[in-house]
């Protein structure tokens, strides 16, 4: 055996008992605290199965996870749960086969649970109504900061004694977070309408949680002002991009600021035009009508006498006055067809009717292509030059009242152009600080056990026992001669040897101090008796 666990177990040997009760503790309580120290230092981190729950969802996920015997923690907001790292996939599967989480908003899995037997037309229609809303719903919680949704869809019932049919209807009610609403309601709409049959974006009514209105009645998309507004929007954000590309070239991105002002109109107009030419004529058709007429009259009549009144009397007829007519018609129609054209313009475009521009130059960035002392001349006329320049990309008419505006200031530096730096090595440290926090702490932790636990137990056990006191002879033979005291008195304000040798040496054998001391301990009068002794010889 060593002869370095001869020495140890002799030591145990010597300590008795109690000591090594008491040394058996000091060892089971570092243990204990490194231990505890490991586990909620390092405990493993934390991440989000599921989140946007109800109460009895997570109540429900909690209880499922604790029987299978996976940790799990709640969310301060009370509606997410987190599971260890790892531990995401082998939780869902589980939550999965029972049906886990429960979502309010069910779409058409209804349908599964729906059987063919005793079923109503009018349970079927409820149902479908609910598995569309559940669907609807489910799209909605998709939209990026959406947390829930739920909606209320009104249907349009065929009656046979009804005139009039009800249009569909429909409400949303929303939670959002980190998002504009309102431009969210207005998608939301068109994504209901769009979704239910012969439902119009109008009739969709969209709330927050708080129950404010964030959508109703009429779009405001399709509204005239809205509409010009637009339009006007993206005239003036094209013309400043035409400026844009015109100038960076020779001033740079930074030396220049372009603001346009356009004033549109947006009214919609019909124009029908029908226009005749006179000059271009084609025959169409031609009739020609002709008529002669030849009449001869002649009439004989009898003379008026008394043998008239006579019966039975002849009478000779008598030659009366004769006439004859002769007539010729012509009549001729001719149809010209005539050249027509017939324009209808439709116009829903818009029209500039006034556009104002004002560009801003930076006067140093002038100076510097110019170059040292350029004069005030020649200034302007380089203004003159971007101000041409400006005319010609943003499509100007002088006639029309257009007005350009270019002027050379000093710009102010720090006010546009702000680029937003990277993270540095002081914000990827206090991501990290937390986790560093932990480490530093486990290690001062494990530190401060070594050195106040295991370091005595090791120095304790690594020295000789002391097993018993030695005796008054032992003691004084092993006292130094006056010669070796004076000697050793002279060395001692002396510095330390770095001799390992020597060092072992006075480790082993104390000093004659200590030996002193401990002569005093064991028999005081003794020890004066002696040195009153030495001090007699050293007189003589």
């Amino acid at each position: 055996m060593p002869q370095q666990i001869q020495t140890i177990l002799s030591n145990l040997q010597g300590f008795g008992p109690r000591r090594l009760a008491i040394m058996g503790g000091v060892a089971a309580l570092v243990m204990a605290i490194i231990g505890l120290g490991a586990f909620y230092l390092n405990r493993p981190a934390y991440e989000t199965l599921y989140v946007g729950l109800e109460r009895s969802d997570v109540n429900q996920i909690g209880l499922a996870l604790n029987e299978a015997g996976i940790g799990f923690d709640v969310g301060s907001d009370g509606t997410s749960v987190l599971v260890p790292t790892g531990k995401t996939a082998t939780a869902r599967m589980l939550l999965a086969e029972k049906g886990l989480p429960t979502s309010a908003n069910a779409g058409y899995e209804l349908f599964d649970n729906v059987g063919s037997l005793g079923l109503t037309s009018f349970m079927q229609q409820i149902t479908r109504v609910r598995a569309l809303e559940g669907e609807i719903a489910r799209t909605i919680q998709s939209i990026n900061g959406i947390r829930a949704a739920r909606v209320h869809i009104v249907l349009s019932e065929r009656a046979n004694f009804r005139r009039d049919e009800q249009e569909p209807s429909a409400s949303v009610v929303i939670r959002a977070s980190g998002i504009d609403e309102v431009k969210s309601a207005m998608s939301i709409r068109h994504l209901v309408a769009a979704a239910v049959p012969g439902l119009n974006a109008e009739k969709v009514t969209v709330l927050d949680s708080a129950g404010t209105l964030l959508a109703a009645g009429d779009d405001p998309i399709n509204s005239s002002a809205s509409r010009s507004l637009g339009v006007e929007q993206t005239v003036e954000s094209q013309i400043e991009a035409n400026i844009r590309r015109a100038l960076t070239p020779y001033l740079g991105p930074d030396n220049f600021r372009a603001s346009v002002k356009a004033d549109v109109n947006t009214d919609t107009r019909q124009t029908e035009e029908t226009i005749f030419d006179p000059e271009s004529r084609v025959e169409r058709s031609v009739q020609v009508v002709r008529a002669n007429e030849s009449a001869n009259r002649r009439s004989a009549a009898a003379p008026a006498t008394v043998e008239q009144n006579l019966p039975e009397a002849n009478l000779a007829a008598v030659d009366g006055p004769q006439s004859s007519e002769n007539s010729d018609r012509k009549e001729e129609t001719t149809n010209y067809e005539m050249n027509s054209k017939r324009i209808a313009t439709v116009s829903n475009g818009y029209t500039v009717t006034k556009m104002s521009v004002a560009v801003v130059v930076n006067q140093q960035r002038l100076a510097a292509i110019l170059g040292e002392g350029a004069t005030a001349e020649q200034i302007n006329g380089r203004i003159a030059e971007i101000q041409k320049v400006v005319s010609t990309a943003a499509g100007l008419d002088m006639a029309r009242g257009d007005v350009v505006n270019v002027s050379a200031v000093e710009f102010i530096d720090g006010l546009d152009g702000v680029e937003i730096a990277a993270p540095g090595f002081m914000d990827k440290l206090g991501q990290q600080t937390g986790t560093i926090i932990n480490a530093v702490a486990f290690v001062v932790v494990v530190f401060l056990v070594a050195f106040f636990g295991l370091r005595p137990m090791v120095a304790s056990l690594s020295k000789p026992a002391e097993i018993a006191g030695p005796s008054f002879d032992d003691v004084q033979r092993s006292l130094p001669t006056p010669d070796q005291a004076s000697s050793e008195t002279e060395s001692l304000p002396q510095p330390p040897r770095t001799n390992p040798l020597d060092d072992l040496r006075r480790k082993l054998r104390p000093a004659p101090q200590e030996r002193l001391a401990r002569m005093v301990d064991l028999n005081e009068e003794r020890t004066a008796h002696i040195l009153r002794k030495w001090a007699h010889q050293e007189a003589a």
